[in-house]
């Protein structure tokens, strides 16, 4: 223990977390993009536009609302981040529309918690929530999603080893004692949470987080795997017909694949995610398995991040007009300006805006 401790001081010290992740990161990608190379350089465009085209289109739309179903359990990450942090005024529909935006875009940029915090800060500060609080945020959903991970993951791995075999190229016992190994951490973590409230301190700042009790964990947990099992089955439902694979263990391979992309820090886990897949399912023709990664990569990343920009864009439009108008002392609403006609005490009109000025000096006078 003191030998890790020294290590792992050496490292932070003398080259620094950050610059080691970065180096992790460009290995993964190097490797990535060797095996992609050799794997399609011998690939026939006009055979992976023949199996996207041939994809029925009910798989498609089923895909989509998968997707659909992701994105929408995505939302309670931050709904229940916020609660977590102490900051439940914050109304469900603000949250959808952080978490919505965050993930879209920050999946299709990369570095996700970098570009995912600046645009859930840009939403969630006009509810008065600093930089720490969108820190503290970003600090719970990612625990929510690698609480997920673990379970969902150790659950496959456990069930169907020989699937993240193929991935990780170790034999199958020892992934099932990886397995079993993640669900009795697991185990232990929802139990360590559970005897007594843990703080835990972040950052440089070191601000502190309360970790959610062992019932709130489980419903992190329950989250987690929900949004996983809708991304699993949107690409399961794309596969070629043939051969047969069985739901667990594309599962297992899926969610593999996606925890490569993320580390890699890549966009979307370009070229990361899709070698894996490619790597680990040697069963299926690659033209075929090529496209229903491409339709996955439409529906899951491409749309959302079209959406996201959309709305994004729309919703700084308002502000900057609203911003405009206050700086004009307009109301951006036209039925604020409207004249009231109202009678003085003579029984003469007097016209009064909807904000409560009157007309005229004159009308002024005679109200008084």
């Amino acid at each position: 223990m003191k030998g890790l401790k020294l290590i792992s001081g050496w490292l932070r010290d003398r080259i620094g977390w950050h610059t080691l992740g970065l180096v992790a990161s460009l290995v993964i990608i190097g490797i990535a993009a060797v095996v992609l190379y050799e794997m399609l350089r011998n690939i026939r465009p006009d055979e992976v536009w023949d199996a996207i085209s041939g994809t029925d289109p009910w798989r498609i739309g089923l895909a989509a609302l998968f997707v659909a179903g992701a994105y929408f359990t995505l939302t309670f990450y931050d709904w229940f981040a916020l609660r977590t942090i102490g900051k439940p005024h914050v109304p469900y529909r603000t949250a959808a529309l952080a978490s919505f935006t965050s993930y879209a875009i920050g999946h299709n940029v990369g570095f996700s918690a970098f570009t995912g915090g600046t645009v859930r800060y840009r939403i969630y500060s006009a509810h008065g929530l600093g930089a720490v609080d969108v820190a503290k945020l970003c600090f719970v959903t990612g625990l929510t999603f690698w609480l997920g991970n673990i379970a969902i993951l150790g659950l496959g791995i456990t069930v169907e080893p020989w699937a993240a075999s193929a991935v990780d190229q170790l034999p199958a016992w020892v992934n099932r004692l990886i397995g079993i190994a993640l669900l009795s951490g697991l185990a232990a973590y929802v139990v360590w949470v559970g005897l007594k409230p843990r703080r835990i301190g972040v950052g440089e700042g070191h601000w502190t987080v309360t970790l959610p009790g062992s019932r709130l964990t489980l419903m992190q947990i329950a989250i987690g795997i929900v949004d996983l099992s809708f991304c699993a089955a949107a690409m399961y439902v794309l596969m070629p017909e043939q051969p047969f694979i069985d739901p667990i263990a594309l599962g297992v391979v899926f969610i593999s694949a996606t925890l490569l992309g993320f580390a890699s820090h890549a966009p979307g886990g370009l070229g990361v995610f899709d070698a894996a897949m490619l790597v680990a399912l040697p069963q299926f023709d690659k033209e075929p398995l090529l496209g229903a990664l491409l339709l996955l990569r439409l529906l899951y990343y491409v749309t959302p991040f079209a959406l996201a920009l959309i709305i994004m864009g729309v919703r700084e439009l308002m502000l900057s007009r609203r911003r405009l108008a206050a700086r004009k002392g307009i109301s951006p609403d036209p039925l604020a300006a409207m004249p009231v006609i109202q009678s003085g005490d003579d029984g003469s009109p007097a016209t009064e805006s909807a904000t409560g000025d009157s007309a005229s000096p004159e009308a002024r006078r005679r109200a008084s």
